[in-house]
């Protein structure tokens, strides 16, 4: 993706001395593989840090909150469909960014990459499809689509919903993939696997908060794990306490995720955080014919109320 860097870089450097922004909100290379970390550019002379790759999986909607300067973003898909939510419910304004879109064809996923190779990963390369991944005393060529995250083999929202300037051409939006397909296999299970399945996926959990830390939606000034009065959930590893972190996190998503991975990408043990958000992604869908993100002028499903709405699951 040298051209898109190359690309963001003249963009960014142009918009800084126009005065145009203040800031640009972008991604430098990592210390460490696959990992780039999030840059705010404040100066013309330093925009030839940005990079862009495959490794850009952290959603960078994340930085603009509450903030009060003119901001320049760069925005994949689901980054902007944030930035719409962002702007939905008030959290910064249209007319304060100027959001620099690039097409995207997916992020590679870290978790499998690593477990792929018994010795560690010093390098990474990029071009094209093609991954050449290299350590000490080996190198093996990938082909990106084989490991790509996995919200990113089944995204079709590829393309930036909202920006002001493109980088790159638009990419072709996929339609033969089933993003809900896991989910349907947990709908299929009786109450009993259900629970085990559950009971599994978050057995590992060490409540570090880090898919809350990386979600762009997790912004209230004080979240619902460190309110003390009341106290909502326990600081402890009881297993009531896991499930509750998890399951009222995903609620406080619902009608709002755009499934872009950060959380996962976040985990440092590798929970499939996603498997809560996309079950109400998906009914969202179904019941309201919502996905988070597409339209400024609408709000998030559970942020409205209509005589109509669906009652079904009132018992």
């Amino acid at each position: 993706m040298t051209a898109n860097t190359e690309k963001i870089r003249q963009i960014a450097k142009q918009l800084l001395k126009e005065g145009k922004v203040d800031i640009i909100i972008g991604f430098r290379k990592g210390s460490v593989p696959m990992m780039n970390q999030p840059l705010i550019v404040t100066a013309p002379e330093d925009v030839d840090e940005l990079i862009w790759d495959s490794n850009c999986a952290l959603n960078l909607a994340n930085y603009v909150t509450n903030r009060k300067e003119k901001i320049g973003i760069v925005a994949k898909g689901c980054d902007s469909r944030n930035l719409v939510t962002h702007i939905v419910e008030n959290k910064v304004t249209r007319e304060q960014l100027h959001i620099i879109g690039v097409p995207c064809t997916g992020m590679v996923d870290r978790h499998k990459i690593n477990a792929m190779f018994d010795a560690e990963i010093t390098a990474i390369e990029e071009s094209g499809d093609s991954l050449t991944i290299k350590g000490n005393g080996f190198s093996k060529d990938l082909k990106k689509t084989d490991v790509l995250q996995e919200n990113c083999a089944g995204c079709t929202h590829r393309n930036p919903v909202i920006y002001d300037e493109l980088v790159g051409d638009l990419v072709t939006e996929q339609k033969d993939v089933d993003p809900y397909a896991s989910v349907k296999q947990v709908e299929s299970m009786s109450p009993e696997e259900k629970w085990n399945y559950f009971e599994d996926l978050i057995s590992n959990c060490i409540r570090c908060y880090a898919c809350r830390n990386a979600c762009p939606l997790c912004y209230c000034p004080t979240c619902f794990v460190d309110e003390s009065r009341p106290q909502w959930v326990g600081k402890s590893q009881d297993q009531v306490d896991v499930r509750t972190f998890h399951l009222l996190r995903a609620y406080h998503c619902a009608g709002r995720c755009t499934d872009c991975g950060a959380c996962e990408r976040a985990c440092p043990m590798g929970i499939k955080v996603r498997e809560f958000t996309k079950k109400l992604n998906k009914d969202c869908l179904e019941l309201y014919n919502w996905e988070a993100g597409l339209t400024l002028d609408a709000r998030p499903t559970l942020d409205t109320f209509k005589p109509d709405d669906p009652q079904d699951f009132i018992k």
